[in-house]
């Protein structure tokens, strides 16, 4: 009463692959994409805006220190190359920060 276990029947597919037949496969008939990839990530869209604050117009009389709110994942290279693009001024370092409200201060 017990089920008879059969092996499973052979296998009638072909072992070799023809490499042509790949290489014609992968290539498309048409563009994927309607129009080529673009960087939105310029150096309008790094520096939002500077800050004026009080605190942060005397960081600018005091120190010579710029303040500017930047993109979150803009990172310290990035703001340098965006503020020597966009202000023609040479940078000597920026400090950033992440405030608790979730936007990004760079002090240049």
């Amino acid at each position: 009463y017990f089920p008879l276990i059969l092996p499973p029947p052979p296998k009638k597919e072909c072992k070799y692959i023809i490499i042509s037949c790949i290489f014609s496969c992968l290539q498309h008939k048409y563009h994927q994409k309607s129009a080529p990839w673009r960087n939105n990530f310029d150096h309008y869209a790094i520096i939002k805006f500077p800050l004026t604050t009080k605190y942060a117009m005397k960081k600018t009389e005091d120190n010579n220190t710029l303040v500017f709110i930047v993109d979150i994942k803009a990172n310290k290279h990035q703001i340098k190359q965006a503020v020597k693009k966009l202000y023609d001024i040479d940078v000597a370092k920026v400090n950033s920060l992440i405030q608790p409200d979730g936007e990004k201060k760079a002090y240049v």
